[in-house]
């Protein structure tokens, strides 16, 4: 070995001497699986038979003094020397203590253990430990100083005071045991010190110390579990009214607490157990009146319970009421806008027929108003007031109370943001209920001055007509055209009242001011009725004059047909009238003849408009044929088929291109009509074609 290659931090060892050899992995070659399989378990017990026996030092036998001395000095050197390097370890003081115990020299021990103790004296477990070594071998009096000093230092600490009571009672010495416990109260330790002191009483039949004890438990601890044990107390000795006073004492001062639950079903058990049931509803009732309904739900339980036990029918049907009164109350706060729970439990009072209490929740309900300014949070809201309003007038039948959730519900309403016409309806409805005309006007008055709308308009419109205020209608007809002048439906009421008062020319006037509006909502309802009300009139020159004024407007087929039909239609009326005037019933065929001319008159118009302007409308074009075809055929004798048969389209079905922002998606069929013009142009144009081709090829021939 070279020395260059030695190292003296290794021992003049080389690296590759100190270097550590791990085994070359082996690489399975087969792995499939052995014949034998052997489990982890009977591997860790072939490891388990396989392990050398514990190697332990011999046992050595003291013949004589000398030797226990030297073996006294060796094990207290080891111990002293282990306790100079850990003295903050207690088990070795414990250890140490316990064998000079082993070798009864009961002063060394004493000795040891106060040396721990000045260690650690907070270590309760010192204490135990030399306080049964002192019990154990029946040093009473040094027992009763470890104790003594134990509970003065700790005195916290329960556990050296029920060793401690223990000890003096195997002793038989009550007094003293007695006199720790007053010591230990004085500290005012938790309940199962206070029990330990009663159940120790109880042991000795001290009944008297035991009633006073638990007197000064309650108020130390003024909880509702320690008054209902009192009560237990009392109610086990027999003293039933002495129960009673320490429940009535308890619910005085602890009503309002988060447990009273707890004390409210004890009380009304106990008086359940006395057989003093209504006693015990009156605490029930009492309870559920002064406790929260969410902190309440075990007592309606039992409350149920008893009324099905105890109760008539009508107590019954209580109990089940506030039990569902809970539900709602626990819905109604966890979601304070639930509308639809508030109207269950409206509902619910209603039933129950307590008017206060219905009261009372519909003003709690009204008082969650939607937080957000916008009509669809208050949808369900104003029906709430609604209701309010409609219990206060049939069911309470408090008129004053009815008019003022009224008010106080418009007053709500942000009307410059959005209104609810029924509400004022009702209002205004309620005040015409109590013969209050002038009140239920002025309610509507407002309402078209806040927030007009048509139920508004179209309601007090109809109370005044009921009434007869024809000036007041046309008033409020002004008011509302003002508002809304394109309402069709406004103006053609508007013309109808007048008729209805034989008015014709203001009739007349107001569907003329009407159809010169510059928008409106539905114009074809207006012109309709306008030449309604002239063909009623009899006035058959207007009413084509408002068609051809009409036609200018809009050549809708549905507007060519009407005139066609009025057409056919105007000389029946017109001999109706006749015959009425003659009194005599007979045909007029010239007249008829004159009817029909003017309709096919109008017809042709219609196909020529439709043949020359807009081509492209040729379903409509087809569409109307067929209608003129019908009315010929009505027509009978004086008809003429053949004038419409001769201008019938052909229909053809044919496919177009389905197109989409992709490109051509598919095909379609769709019906085409094909008009006999139509087809004549499209066979000039053939002969057309076939005559150039001949003419060509005739040139083309000579050129040769």
């Amino acid at each position: 070995m070279g020395s260059k290659e030695a190292d003296p931090n290794l021992g003049y060892l080389t690296r590759k001497d100190t270097e550590v050899k791990l085994p070359r992995p082996t690489r399975v070659k087969n792995k499939t699986p052995a014949p034998i399989q052997i489990t982890a378990e009977q591997i860790l017990r072939e490891a388990r038979e396989r392990q050398e026996a514990e190697i332990r030092p011999p046992k050595q036998k003291i013949t004589d003094a000398t030797e226990l001395g030297d073996y006294r000095l060796r094990k207290r050197k080891e111990f002293e020397d282990l306790i100079r390097r850990v003295r903050w370890n207690i088990s070795v003081w414990i250890k140490y203590a316990q064998w000079e115990e082993s070798q009864k020299d009961f002063s060394r021990a004493r000795s040891v253990w106060e040396r721990a103790l000045e260690v650690d004296y907070k270590n309760h477990t010192l204490w135990l430990k030399y306080a049964e070594v002192e019990m154990k071998n029946k040093f009473i009096n040094h027992a009763r100083n470890v104790w003594d000093r134990a509970v003065t230092l700790l005195p916290r600490v329960d556990q050296l005071w029920y060793k401690y009571i223990h000890m003096e009672e195997m002793l038989g010495n009550v007094a003293g045991a007695r006199q720790i416990f007053e010591r230990w109260m004085s500290w005012m330790p938790d309940q199962q010190g206070w029990l330990s002191y009663i159940k120790f009483e109880l042991r000795y039949n001290e009944v008297d110390r035991a009633r006073a004890i638990y007197e000064r438990f309650v108020q130390c601890h003024p909880k509702v579990g320690a008054w209902i044990k009192y009560a237990k107390f009392e109610m086990k000795n027999g003293e039933i009214a002495r129960a009673r006073n320490v429940y009535e004492r308890a619910v005085e001062k602890l009503a309002d607490d988060e447990e009273a639950e707890q004390l409210f079903v004890a009380f009304a058990e106990f008086e359940e157990r006395c057989k003093e049931t209504e006693r015990a509803r009156c605490i029930y009732k009492f309870a559920l009146d002064h406790i929260p309904k969410g902190r309440a739900e075990d007592l309606y339980r039992k409350f149920v319970a008893f009324e099905k036990q105890y109760g008539d029918k009508e107590g019954i049907e209580d109990a089940i009421v506030g039990k569902r009164r809970f539900q709602y109350e626990d819905e109604v706060r966890k979601n304070p806008l639930n509308y639809d729970a508030w109207f269950d439990y409206i509902r619910l009072e209603e039933s129950v027929g307590n008017k206060g209490r219905t009261r009372e929740v519909y003003e709690r309900a009204i008082a969650n108003v939607p937080p957000a300014e916008e009509k669809r949070y208050w949808q369900r809201y104003i029906y709430l007031w609604i209701n309010y309003a409609l219990y206060e007038e049939l069911d309470a039948g408090d008129v004053e109370r009815t008019r003022d959730v009224y008010r106080e519900c418009l007053n709500l309403i942000p009307h410059e943001k959005f209104s609810f016409a029924k509400i004022w309806l009702l209002a205004a409805q309620f005040e015409i209920r109590q013969l209050n005309l002038k009140g239920a006007r002025q309610i509507l008055g407002n309402a078209i001055g806040k927030a007009p709308k048509d139920k508004i308009f179209k309601k007090y419109i109809e109370i005044e007509l009921q009434l007869g205020n024809i000036d007041r209608c046309r008033k409020l007809y002004e008011k509302y055209l003002e508002w809304s002048p394109e309402n069709c439906y406004a103006w053609s009421k508007y013309a109808e009242l007048e008729r209805s008062l034989s008015e014709t020319e203001r009739a007349r006037a107001i569907f003329e001011l009407a159809i010169s509006q510059p928008a409106l909502d539905m114009p074809e309802l207006l012109w309709k009725a306008y030449i309604d009300f002239e063909m009623s009139e009899g006035e058959f020159e207007r009413t084509r004059a408002l068609y051809e004024r009409l036609l200018n407007r809009t050549k809708h087929l549905k507007v060519w047909i009407s005139y066609a039909k009025f057409e056919a239609s105007a000389m029946e009326n017109d001999g109706v009238s006749d015959m009425l005037e003659n009194g005599v019933q007979e045909n007029h065929p010239e007249q008829k003849e004159e009817c029909i001319h003017r309709a096919r008159r109008v017809f042709e118009s219609a196909i020529s408009y439709y043949r020359t302007s807009a081509p492209e409308l040729k379903e409509d074009r087809a569409m109307l044929l067929e209608e003129w075809l019908n009315m010929e055929s009505s027509f009978g004798e004086l008809g003429d088929v053949s004038i419409v048969q001769s201008k019938l389209p052909k229909k053809l079905k044919k496919r177009r291109q389905i197109t989409s922002d992709d490109g051509v998606v598919g095909y379609e069929e769709y019906i085409d009509y094909m008009f006999p013009e139509e087809t004549q142009t499209t066979n000039l144009k053939i002969l057309n074609a076939a005559y150039k081709w001949k003419k060509q090829r005739t040139a083309y021939d000579e050129g040769d």
